[in-house]
């Protein structure tokens, strides 16, 4: 085999280089190493003919590598397997001189498929050299960070948002963030509908609603941290930054999954609070079984390595199919240690209510932030008791308390619990 072309995963790791994994699909007479080939070369040096311009220096520093390639199962005997298709799992290497710390390009070449290397691939991972992901720099806070931030040292946080998720000015926003803010959310948020629209802007939003915080904290003692959506095009996010800190903005939010990776990161560098990033709409990033990438990739690895430093995930427990293997595994890519790039906070959204809260503590930990929505604002006795219903899950939880048991203290639990129900961890 040409050693320019293939390598062995034990002395690649040791480069800067990208590794891919992929899933692909093809006939059972196609070849899959020239498949594998093709796309290491389409995807970084050449094309489908011979070009001058090509150097044996140029193979050497700037083409794709094969690294692995595994039949799904593994088939070795021309007697085995049966049917029209074979299944493989391929690993390609990628030089990162190509792309730099540029997101977009490493997108481009791992996912841009040139119509004539072009194959159908799932992009499952990608495995990162050390001095690519520190250029990437990641969450400026984390989720150490956050938690100094806003005060609150040992349990989940507690996040929601205001609904109506539209329609409301930010006077009519405030009333609802105050009622929110009595029952002890940590933070409280835009859905991610709200953006910039005339009738509410966010640096409008942000007085509107500080005043709202310091009304409560007066009663509570307790100050709710008020995180504003600046998701905007690339030529506004940043002027939506600058005005919602200008007005005291606690945190913001950025909807990557429409944005793009490479506008969480410029946020994510200029910002002086922390920036939660949300994935609304990142399904047609990962629904698909033969192109896009992974959930865990999508939502976690790369939304961590770009800057987020509260990530909202999906589970698979609020009406959206999300396996629950990608469910864990996207809250590990987000807070496993890697290399010394800081951790990403998951933030649990969809179908968060008090009774599921031991579910989500036992399942993920405690380093989380709980963002019930529905479960504080349709709470039978008001927004205010639907947030503490869920402060009181939470630290029933934390001092070892089944949280039935808690709800015999408490009625704002208790009525939560009666409309909602209880699932066992």
């Amino acid at each position: 085999m040409d050693s320019v072309l293939y390598a062995m995963s034990e002395n690649i790791r040791k480069k800067n280089f990208a590794i891919a994994t992929y899933y692909i699909k093809l006939p059972k007479e196609a070849d899959i190493l020239k498949k594998a080939e093709s796309l290491a070369i389409g995807q970084t040096i050449g094309t489908w003919v011979p070009i001058p311009g090509i150097t044996d220096e140029i193979r050497e520093k700037y083409m794709g590598k094969v690294v692995n390639v595994f039949d799904v199962p593994p088939l070795d005997l021309n007697t085995q397997g049966d049917g029209d298709e074979r299944h493989y799992v391929i690993q390609l290497a990628y030089p990162t001189v190509n792309f730099g710390g540029d997101i977009p390009l490493l997108l481009t070449a791992l996912l841009g498929n040139d119509a004539s290397t072009s194959a159908q691939v799932k992009l499952m991972d990608i495995e990162f050299p050390e001095e690519f992901a520190r250029k990437l720099g990641g969450p400026r806070f984390g989720s150490e960070g956050v938690r100094d931030w806003l005060g609150v040292r040992e349990r989940p946080l507690l996040l929601s948002m205001i609904k109506p998720c539209t329609g409301l000015t930010p006077e009519a926003g405030a009333k609802i963030f105050y009622q929110t803010a009595l029952g002890g959310a940590d933070i409280i948020k835009d859905d991610e509908l709200l953006g910039n629209p005339e009738y509410s802007r966010p640096q409008e939003r942000v007085r509107a609603y500080q005043k709202a915080a310091k009304a409560a904290y007066e009663e509570t003692g307790e100050k709710a941290a008020y995180f504003v959506n600046i998701t905007s095009g690339c030529g506004e996010i940043l002027e939506n930054l600058k005005r919602a800190e200008e007005a005291g903005a606690d945190g913001v939010m950025v909807n990557f999954a429409m944005t793009g990776y490479s506008v969480l990161k410029q946020v994510a560098e200029k910002a002086h609070v922390p920036v939660l990033g949300h994935a609304a709409g990142s399904g047609m990033f990962f629904e698909g079984t033969m192109s896009g990438m992974g959930s865990p990739l999508a939502v976690g690895k790369l939304a961590r390595l770009c800057g987020s430093d509260i990530t909202m995930i999906n589970t698979p427990y609020g009406g959206y199919p999300l396996r629950y293997q990608k469910y864990m595994q996207t809250a590990a890519q987000l807070t496993l240690p890697y290399y010394e790039i800081k951790a990403s906070m998951p933030s649990i959204g969809g179908g968060v209510h008090p009774g599921m809260v031991e579910k989500y503590m036992k399942e993920v930990g405690k380093d989380i932030v709980l963002a019930a929505g529905g479960a504080v604002h349709g709470h039978p006795m008001g927004a205010a008791a639907g947030a503490r219903a869920m402060r009181q899950a939470i630290d029933a939880v934390m001092q070892g308390r089944r949280v039935p048991e808690a709800a015999k203290e408490y009625q704002e639990l208790r009525e939560a619990l009666a409309l909602w129900g209880y699932v066992e961890p």
